[in-house]
C-alpha cells in the first residue's frame, strides 16, 4: 500500500465485492500452525508452485481453530467451493498442489468435511464420497472396510471413473458410526451399514434421491463473529483486511455517528466484557466518557494468562486489525487520543502482527490525525507485559504500563476515573474489540440477535483437555456445555468417559458431567459456582482426580498471587497446605471445614479479583466431588457429614 493516505473512496473500493480469479491456498500460520510444521508446509507449497509452474495465490492466514488437525490448509477457486485439509506435511503439500489443485483429487486421510452439511443434491453431479467411522473406543476402524465397500458398488453401477472415494480426517460428526459425505452437494449420512451402501449408491448418486432416515442435516453449530477473519484473511496485509470490509466499522462511527450514538448502539447491542467478568461495554465507555479530563485513554488488556489459553493470542494473531479497528472505535466514544496494546512478551507473533497492523494503519492515514476527515485525532502504542498473571486486573495493569509493580490497587476510584497516569482509562479485552468491530459495522441490533436476553452474541473457548479434538471454538451464547463438548469437539478422547468441564481457568470453577446440559451464559455458570473467564475450558474424565486439579489451580494463584493483600497471600497458602495435607493422606475430615471457612474469607476480603475467585476450584470440587476429599481423609467421614 505505500505511505498513501487513505480516503473513503479507497475504502469503499477495497470493500466492492471481488470474486478470486485464480485458485488459492491459504495455510494457517499462527503460534499453533507454525508449532505444528507450517512454516515447512508454506514452504513446500511455494516450492511445488514454482516447480509445476501453477497459477496459485497461495497465502498465509490465522487460526483456523482446528488446533487438533494443525498444519490446517484451504484451498478455493472461483466457483466459491473450498475444501479443507488437516495434518499436513511438507510431503502432502506438494501432493496438493500435483494432485488436487491440478488433477482434482483429493488427500486421503487428510481431508476434513465440510460443516455446513447440505441436505439436498439439487441435481448436481457427485464426484467424490468421503468416508469416516466416527465411533471412539471401539476396536477396530471400519473405514478403510467401508471405502472398500464403497468403491465396489460404485464398480458394479460403473459409477467408479467418475465418482473416486475418500477416507477423511474427520467428519464433524462424532459417535455416529460410519458416516459418508457426497461431494460437492454435502449431503452427509450418518450411521451408515453395509446394505445401506448400496441405497447411497443406487438410490442417491444414480436417481438423485437424498435418504432421509440417514440424513445427518444441519449446518455448523458454530457462529463465527470475532474469529470472523481468522483464517480467511492474511494478517500481514492491511489490504486483505480492507478487502474483507475492514474499518467499515470505523468509518461509519466517525462519519456518520456522534460519540453518543456509537454508546447507545453498543447498548442495544447487549455485548459485555469477554475478560471475564462481563460488565457492559457500554456503560464502561460512559463511565470513562462522563468525567471531565485534559485527556482519555483506552487500553487492550492482552495479557491472556490462563493455562490453556489461547483465545486472544489467535485472534491478535490471525486479525490484528480488528482488534485495533474495535480500540480506535472505543477511544471516539470515550473522547481519548491514546491508546496501548498490554500484551504479555510470551506472544511474540500477536506483537509482531499488531506492530505492523499499527504500523500500516498510520501509513495509510487510518491512525494519527484528522482521520478520514473527521476532526478525529488517535495513536496506539504496544507495551509488553512480564508475563504476571495478576496484571490481567485492570488496575495492576496500569500499575505495569506505569513502570510500577505489577500489583492491584484498591477501587474506588476505578480505572474509568482515575486510571492510566490519573487520566480517565477504558480497559477491554481482545475479544470485546474484536467484536466491537463488526458490531459498528452491522449494528446493534444485528448483535443482539445472538446469543440470549441477558448473554448477548457469541463467545470464543479454547477446548483442551481430555477431549478428542481440541480447538478454538466460537458458539452463540445460551448453547449448552454438553454440544461444545461432544457435538463440536467429539467428546472425551479415546473413548472415554466425561467426568467434568472447568471453565474460567484458575479462577473457575469444576462443572460435573450431570450439569453438562447447563446453557453457556454468565448467570448459569455463575450459579454452578464457576464462571465464564476469558474463555478457557478443560474437560477431564475419570481418570482425573478432583482434588488433584483444585491444588493444581490453587497453586497457580498462590505462586501468581501478588502478595499485597493478607487474604490472598496468606489464606491461599494456607489452603495449599491444607490440600496437600489431604492428598497425601494426612488430611482430617476437619481439615475441609477450614478450607471453606479460608475460602469464604479470601471471597470476601481479596483486594482483586485474583483472591476473590481463587477458591472456586476448590469450593465447586467441594461441592460436587466431595467423596473423593472424603476418601483420602483420616478422620471419620460421617463427622463431615453431619
Amino acid at each position: 500500500m505505500g505511505d498513501k493516505r487513505l480516503t473513503t473512496h479507497d475504502l469503499e473500493s477495497y470493500w466492492a465485492e471481488t470474486t478470486p480469479t485464480r485458485p488459492w491456498i491459504r495455510v494457517s500460520m499462527d503460534t499453533g500452525g507454525l508449532a505444528a510444521g507450517a512454516r515447512e508446509v508454506y514452504q513446500a507449497l511455494l516450492d511445488e508452485q514454482e516447480e509445476a509452474r501453477a497459477d496459485i495465490d497461495i497465502q498465509q492466514t490465522g487460526s483456523m481453530g482446528l488446533s487438533y488437525a494443525d498444519p490446517v490448509v484451504v484451498t478455493g477457486d472461483a466457483s466459491g467451493r473450498t475444501v479443507m485439509f488437516g495434518a499436513m506435511d511438507p510431503e502432502s503439500a506438494r501432493a496438493l498442489i500435483r494432485d488436487h489443485m491440478q488433477n482434482g483429487y483429493l488427500l486421503e486421510d487428510r481431508v476434513i468435511a465440510s460443516r455446513n452439511r447440505s441436505v439436498e443434491l439439487n441435481g448436481q453431479e457427485q464426484v467424490a464420497i468421503l468416508v469416516k467411522d466416527t465411533s471412539a473406543g471401539v476396536d477396530e476402524d471400519r473405514t478403510a472396510f467401508f471405502q472398500e465397500l464403497i468403491r465396489e458398488e460404485l464398480a458394479i453401477h460403473e459409477l467408479d471413473k467418475r465418482i473416486k472415494v475418500y477416507r477423511a480426517m474427520d467428519m464433524g460428526l462424532y459417535q455416529r458410526g460410519v458416516c459418508v459425505q457426497l461431494l460437492p452437494a454435502r449431503v452427509t449420512y450418518a450411521d451408515v451399514s453395509g446394505p445401506d451402501i448400496r441405497r447411497i449408491i443406487g438410490e442417491s448418486l444414480r436417481e438423485g434421491k437424498v435418504l432421509e432416515d440417514l440424513l445427518a442435516g444441519g449446518g455448523d453449530l458454530q457462529e463465527r463473529i470475532v474469529l470472523r477473519n481468522c483464517g480467511q484473511t492474511d494478517p500481514n496485509r492491511m489490504e486483505s483486511y480492507l478487502q474483507a470490509g475492514g474499518y467499515r466499522g470505523l468509518k461509519r462511527a466517525l462519519l456518520e455517528m456522534t460519540p453518543e450514538e456509537v454508546i447507545a448502539d453498543m447498548k442495544t447491542s447487549g455485548l459485555r466484557g469477554r475478560g471475564g467478568a462481563g460488565f457492559p461495554t457500554w456503560l464502561k465507555w460512559q463511565l470513562t466518557r462522563d468525567p471531565k479530563a485534559d485527556r482519555k485513554i483506552v487500553i487492550c488488556n492482552a495479557d491472556e494468562g490462563d493455562p490453556g489459553a489461547f483465545m486472544d493470542r489467535s485472534i491478535l494473531e490471525g486479525d490484528p486489525h480488528a482488534v485495533l479497528e474495535g480500540l480506535m472505535i472505543s477511544a471516539y466514544a470515550i473522547g481519548a487520543d491514546k491508546g496501548f496494546f498490554y500484551i504479555r512478551a510470551e506472544y511474540p507473533l500477536a506483537v509482531e502482527r499488531i506492530q505492523r497492523a499499527i504500523d500500516e494503519t498510520r501509513a495509510a492515514g487510518l491512525l494519527g490525525h484528522n482521520i478520514l476527515g473527521s476532526g478525529f485525532s488517535f495513536d496506539a502504542e504496544v507495551r509488553l507485559g512480564a508475563g504476571a498473571f495478576v496484571c490481567g486486573e485492570e488496575t495492576a495493569l496500569i500499575a505495569s504500563i506505569e513502570g510500577r509493580r505489577g500489583s492491584p490497587d484498591p477501587r474506588p476510584p476505578y480505572p474509568s476515573v482515575k486510571g492510566l497516569w490519573g487520566y480517565p482509562t477504558s480497559i477491554n479485552n481482545v475479544e470485546t474489540l474484536a467484536a466491537v468491530s463488526v458490531i459498528l459495522d452491522r449494528g446493534g441490533e444485528w448483535y443482539a440477535g445472538f446469543g440470549t436476553d441477558k448473554s448477548r452474541g457469541t463467545k470464543v473457548f479454547a477446548v483442551t483437555g481430555k477431549v478428542r479434538n481440541p480447538q478454538l471454538v466460537e458458539v452463540p451464547m445460551g448453547i449448552p456445555i454438553r454440544t461444545v463438548i461432544e457435538d463440536i469437539c467429539g467428546g472425551a478422547d479415546r473413548g472415554a468417559r466425561i467426568k467434568a468441564v472447568q471453565t474460567g481457568g484458575p479462577s473457575g470453577g469444576v462443572i460435573p458431567r450431570t450439569k453438562m446440559d447447563t446453557p453457556v451464559t454468565y448467570e448459569s455458570l455463575q450459579e454452578l459456582g464457576s464462571i465464564m473467564g476469558s474463555g478457557g475450558m478443560l474437560v477431564m474424565d475419570e481418570s482425573d482426580s478432583m482434588v488433584d486439579v483444585a491444588k493444581f489451580y490453587l497453586g497457580f494463584c498462590v505462586d501468581e498471587s501478588c502478595g499485597k493483600c493478607a487474604p490472598c497471600r496468606i489464606g491461599g497458602f494456607q489452603m495449599l497446605k491444607l490440600l496437600e495435607k489431604i492428598h497425601g493422606g494426612k488430611g482430617k475430615a476437619e481439615d475441609l471445614e477450614t478450607i471453606r471457612d479460608i475460602c469464604h474469607s479470601m471471597q470476601t476480603a481479596s483486594l482483586c479479583g485474583l483472591g476473590q475467585t481463587a477458591p472456586n476450584p476448590v469450593l465447586s470440587t467441594l461441592k460436587y466431588f466431595e467423596e473423593e476429599y472424603l476418601d483420602l481423609v483420616a478422620s471419620d467421614k460421617n463427622a463431615v457429614a453431619k
